[in-house]
């Protein structure tokens, strides 16, 4: 399994429209995409306005079809304009909880 970890800096003042965008897209990820496994979104208690996206993909190739939805398309359209920073971590799942799922 292939993971991302996207750290995600957003303007100040821009969580709301930020979340009002990202959660149905990680929502629909996981419902409409069978390479997805998992799509959480996490809020960093110690960092105002980031966020962390902690996703888990079958192999790299279905991130690559996750990129190319219509959900993931208008989320980016959304989102884009409130970001100020964001970086991604690239990773190899070694072991998945499967009492969390």
């Amino acid at each position: 399994m292939y993971c991302i970890i996207v750290k995600t800096k957003l303007h100040p003042g821009t969580k709301k429209a930020f979340l009002a965008a990202m959660l149905p897209n990680a929502e629909a990820s996981v419902r409409e995409e069978q390479g997805c496994i998992a799509f959480d979104v996490l809020e960093a208690q110690e960092e105002p306005d980031t966020f962390y996206l902690y996703e888990i993909y079958s192999n790299p190739q279905a991130l690559a079809t996750h990129k190319e939805t219509e959900h993931y398309k208008q989320t980016r359209a959304q989102v884009n304009d409130l970001i100020a920073e964001q970086s991604v971590i690239r990773a190899d799942v070694t072991a998945l909880n499967p009492a969390v799922r």
